[in-house]
């Protein structure tokens, strides 16, 4: 999916995550260390990554997954939204290939 058909903007979210306008939700915080990525992975995988898929109807705040690649280059899914002009990181892990096509985009079955 292109992000420009996504009910939440790429770049927006960059504009944000920038800014600093960024809350680390404590699931996010305890998977990130669980499965030892940094915020600046996260953040990485923010600039350079796009929307591949939207969930609106995510509570307490609608997201969206971005694949991007952290800072040594591997791929990364991070799961964030927008709320007030805020970004929540809700999550972010390394995608299974057992679960992903190989671009990482696609689910499997």
């Amino acid at each position: 999916m292109d992000y420009e058909e996504s009910f939440l903007d790429i770049d927006r979210i960059r504009a944000l995550v920038r800014q600093g306008d960024v809350v680390w939700r404590d699931h996010a915080m305890k998977r990130l260390r669980e499965r030892r990525i940094t915020r600046d992975d996260v953040r990485n995988a923010i600039y350079n990554g796009e929307i591949i898929e939207d969930r609106p109807d995510d509570i307490p705040t609608p997201c969206c997954l971005i694949l991007g690649s952290n800072v040594n280059g591997k791929y990364l899914h991070v799961i964030c939204g927008v709320l007030d002009d805020i970004v929540y990181i809700i999550s972010a892990y390394y995608p299974d290939p057992d679960k992903w096509e190989p671009d990482f985009m696609t689910r499997k079955g």
